[in-house]
This record gives C-alpha cells, structure tokens and sequence, in this order.
C-alpha cells in the first residue's frame, strides 16, 4: 500500500509499504481523511522536540488527525467493529502505570503518540492498524470531513473546559487558526462572550465572530478566561497580563523557542494557568457536538488533496483552488495520476 514517508529534514516521499496485519487488540482501518497539523510540520521540518530528546526518529510515518471505516480486527477484538466508520486518540498508553490507571493515559511515560512518537505508524497511509480500545465511533450525520477534525475539537473542547467559565462570560482567545477556531466554535456553543485576537481576521468574521481585533483594535474589557492558541514565544505573557485576577488562562500553543511567563504576575493576580497535552478527554464531547449540530467545522477545510501532494502541504504549499480555512486534509484513497 501507500504511505507517506518522513525520510529527513524537509523531506517526505510516498511508499510502497506492507499492508498492516492487526496483532491482538487491534484493528485494520481504512483512512478515508487524515489532517495536516502544526505537529506534521514540525516533524516535516526537524523542528520537533521529540526529534531532539530521541522519542521521535526518521523514517517516520505520521498523521494523528483521521478518521476511516474498520476494515478488519485481530484477536480479542469484537468482529462488531468491522464496517464501522471511527476516529481515534492520539495518544495511546501503557494500559498499567499510575497515571493510566489514574486516566491519564494521555501523560503516561510509555505512551506512543500516533503518527508522532516511533512505535506506531501513522495515518497517512491507505490503511494503518490501530488499538480498539482508543476508537471512537462516528454517527451517520458526521461524514469523513468532520471526523478527521475530531480530534483538533478534542484539543479546542479540552481549552473550553479548563477556563472554567459559564454562559455569559467572557472568553478572549490568541489564535485564529484550526484549534483557536474550534476553541471560539464550542466555546459559542456553551454560550460564552467569544472574542479572539490575531492577524488574519477576515476568515474569523465570516464565521460570525464579529469580536474579532488585532493587537492595536483590542478593547480593554475584562477577560474572565484568556486561551494561548499561538506559537508565538509572547503571548504566554501576555495572556497572564491580560486576564482578570483570579481567573484562568489555558495554553494549548507551543512556540519553537521557550517563552517567558514573569511568576510574579501570575501570583499577584492569583492567575491559574492550565497546560493541555491532547485531546483524549475531550473526544466525545466533541463528536456530540458534530452529530448534534451544534459546530459544523467542515468550513475550516481549505482542500482535501491526495498523498503524493502531502509533502507540498507540509512544506508550505497552498494547494489550488483551497479556500480560506486554516485546514487542508489528505485522503489517502485518491489514486495518483
């Protein structure tokens, strides 16, 4: 089969490789759309930490964001899941240390990442084999689109619940690309005061967030929870500068070198600051929001294109023809040529 394959620095080719074969506890699955994430990037250009502290290592297969129907299931599997259309986490875990048996499986210190850390191939291939027990069922009314964005809504639904906030307060969130998008979609869905704060504002607007400001047009309000969804090395400061004392920021962005947070500040103000590190205990919630309509995030899909224009996108590369959203997405099942 076909798979994209991370070879070095800046470069990827597609593969013949073997078909997956699903050992115990796992399943075959057809990948029908897999979405190119800031991590992909990373991984594509050598930036990734886990290149440099050894967890990671070229060759590398990756993708995380997916969603396909079950081909096959190995032994100990129920043959029920066969034909069923699924998503899954990303971060898979030991199954029997503390913090797995506590459900934190997603910081457990064996975990693999999928598509990230070695040890589990990922879905930016045809097919890929995968552990039943992290699937995640998708209902009939959120088609393949929408599935492979499940598991960025994760992350977004993880940041809606660490601010803490009820319908009517006020949330200002730094970013407007797919995770600062998904975190204003469901944070308007809770009925919160949504505001964001970016460059590229005119995508944002179309979406109906109005309350959308660069640096220079930001108004002084008070900010009851302030969400760092950049990767700019000044916000984290920033957003403990700019909410309300004794409220909360949460940090999903990472930037490519270490940002700067004066503690002082966060203790004067009695700040909770959160970190989020994935999406597992925020992927049902987000399916429920898809199936029951309340986001659609389908408008954050610029294109869809095929593996062998993978490696153009992770470099850089805006496919023809894409739209305004921050999103494109890889279905490994159109044939080349």
């Amino acid at each position: 089969m076909r798979a994209l394959v991370l070879t070095a620095p800046g470069k990827a080719e597609v593969r013949e490789v073997p078909v997956p074969i699903a050992a115990p506890g796992q399943v075959i699955i057809d990948v029908e759309r897999v979405g190119v994430c800031g991590t992909d990037v990373e991984l594509f250009t050598g930036e990734m930490s886990y290149l440099h502290s050894g967890v990671s290592s070229y060759p590398l297969r990756p993708g995380h964001e997916w969603s396909g129907t079950v081909r096959s299931a190995g032994a100990g599997v129920g043959e029920s899941w066969i034909g069923r259309r699924v998503t899954g986490d990303t971060m898979i875990g030991c199954g029997d240390c503390r913090r797995c048996l506590a459900g934190r499986h997603h910081v457990c210190p064996e975990r693999h990442e999928l598509g990230i850390r070695d040890g589990l191939p990922g879905a930016l291939a045809e097919q890929m084999a995968f552990p039943a027990a992290y699937l995640h069922p998708l209902p009939d009314s959120v088609d393949a689109t929408a599935g492979a964005m499940v598991e960025p809504a994760g992350n977004a639904q993880r940041c809606v619940d660490a601010a803490d906030l009820t319908a009517g307060e006020r949330l200002l969130i730094l970013g407007t690309g797919t995770i600062g998008l998904l975190t204003a979609m469901l944070a308007r869905a809770h009925g919160l005061e949504v505001h964001l704060l970016g460059q590229e504002l005119g995508f944002a607007r179309s979406l109906g967030f109005s309350q959308s400001w660069d640096a220079a047009s930001l108004p002084t309000l008070s900010w009851d929870a302030v969400v760092d969804a950049t990767n700019a090395p000044s916000m984290p400061g920033l957003a403990v500068s700019l909410v309300e004392p004794g409220r909360r920021v949460v940090y999903i962005g990472l930037s490519g070198t270490p940002s700067m947070i004066d503690t002082r500040d966060a203790v004067l103000k009695d700040v909770t600051t959160v970190g989020i590190l994935g999406a597992s205990a925020g992927l049902a919630n987000a399916v429920a929001a898809f199936a029951s309509g309340a986001i659609d995030p389908r408008p954050l899909v610029a294109a869809t294109v095929g593996l062998e224009e993978a490696a153009a996108v992770l470099s850089g590369s805006r496919p023809v023809g894409a739209g305004p959203g921050p999103k494109i997405q890889i279905n490994p099942q159109i044939a080349y040529g």
